[in-house]
């Protein structure tokens, strides 16, 4: 299985612990992976867009994770990239698994690191589900 995951550097000692924990993930499950690395959340869905359009991937992955602060940013960044996510997905009929945490600190964040390695489990049972019919 061919993998492209998308990841965000905003919040990066999370960020970059879910990437890790993805790759370690799809390494083990024996899926070549592309990597790009975008700004933020709200970033992912056109980077996704990107790898879906190329149709060399046969799953995606989304990991990064947005916090909340003191302002309604948080609601808006948090809806708007898991609504891209899912638009892309449906758009181009590719299996993406969400690991963009959305958390009201950064303790709930670090108890949800495995959520990188989980994605990638998910997208690629997808992607097997979808070459099985």
């Amino acid at each position: 299985m061919r993998l492209g995951i998308v990841a965000s550097r905003f919040n990066e000692e999370i960020a970059a612990e879910l990437l890790q924990r993805a790759l370690a993930e799809a390494r083990n499950l024996g899926a070549e992976t592309t990597v790009l690395r975008v700004p933020g959340a709200l970033e992912i869905p056109l980077a996704l867009q990107w790898l879906a359009q190329h149709g060399l991937c046969d799953a995606l992955v989304a990991v990064g994770c947005v916090i909340r602060g003191e302002t309604y940013h948080f609601e808006v960044v948090s809806n708007e990239s898991a609504r891209g996510v899912t638009d892309v997905s449906l758009e181009f009929g590719i299996p993406i698994g969400n690991g963009i945490l959305t958390t009201e600190d950064e303790a709930q964040a670090r108890a949800r690191l495995d959520k990188g390695a989980e994605a990638v489990r998910v997208a690629l049972e997808m992607a097997r589900l979808k070459t099985s019919w």
